[in-house]
């Protein structure tokens, strides 16, 4: 029997040291195929290519390894996603991989998260999909925790599938594989970042400006979120879903509107 395929992208960049990582345990569980951005994408969520073309650039072989298979592409993650299902594959991959992200994408994170999707827009086509995160910023971080834990959860859902229209969103912290405590199934946290934006002026005299935040957990102590489990040793997984609708606004409204 062929060997599972497994579709592989990120919003960092093909030449991302997270996507190798993200390759490594992709290839343990079948052949595998690379579309990722041509440059980073990062926070831009789920923003498609509309108004201009896209170009995919084959990558020089074996960059990823032996039997990978690898195009840039000069859109964002979903690009990646969709033009790899339309244009490159003959049949539906086994399996998303998005990944393995350079920093968070817990609690709000999630909603400007071009690694998350990327995963999403696979869990519309039914697609198991899976987005991975460490939680750190180095230029250099060690990846090898996440490839252990990733490989483990990548096989589990390879195994048992997940619900149509649901990807994992799974975090690790930057601590050494064996001072993690193990894995929780998480809701997202409620938090909020406050931005600021660093204004300066250029040689010209024209004003131009950064962007700056911080994170706020509005919830610390509530200990079924993914900040609490990543606060406290934990590999956090959040199982998340394209249905924006609030059930319990719909009743309210039916109700106060008289509709």
């Amino acid at each position: 029997m062929q060997r599972p395929l497994i579709l592989a992208t990120n919003d960092d960049g093909i030449r991302a040291k997270g996507l190798r990582a993200m390759v490594n345990i992709a290839k343990a569980v079948g052949r595998v195929l690379v579309v990722a951005p041509e440059k980073v994408h990062s926070g831009q969520s789920h923003a498609i290519t509309s108004t201009m073309p896209l170009r995919l650039r084959k990558v020089e072989e074996n960059y990823f390894g032996e039997d990978v298979e690898a195009y840039a592409c000069d859109g964002t993650p979903v690009d990646c996603v969709k033009l790899a299902m339309a244009h490159l594959l003959s049949g539906r991959p086994d399996m998303i991989l998005s990944g393995i992200n350079h920093g968070s994408n817990s609690s709000i994170s999630v909603v400007y998260s071009g690694t998350m999707a990327a995963a999403q827009e696979g869990s519309l086509y039914g697609i198991p999909s899976i987005g991975i995160s460490l939680l750190d910023w180095i230029d250099n971080p060690d990846f090898a925790p996440s490839i252990s834990i990733g490989k483990k959860i990548v096989l589990q859902v390879m195994q048992n599938g997940l619900r149509h229209e649901v990807c994992l969103n799974v975090n690790i912290p930057a601590i050494p594989l064996s001072e993690i405590k193990g894995v929780k199934i998480c809701r997202q946290a409620n938090g909020t970042w406050i931005e600021d934006y660093d204004r300066r002026v250029d040689p010209h005299g024209g004003e131009y400006f950064w962007l700056r935040g911080k994170f706020v957990n509005n919830e610390p102590e509530a200990q079924d979120t993914d900040e609490w489990a990543l606060s406290n040793g934990y590999a956090s997984i959040v199982p998340i879903q394209p249905d924006m609708t609030s059930y319990a606004e719909i009743d309210r409204l039916k109700l106060e509107w008289k509709i």
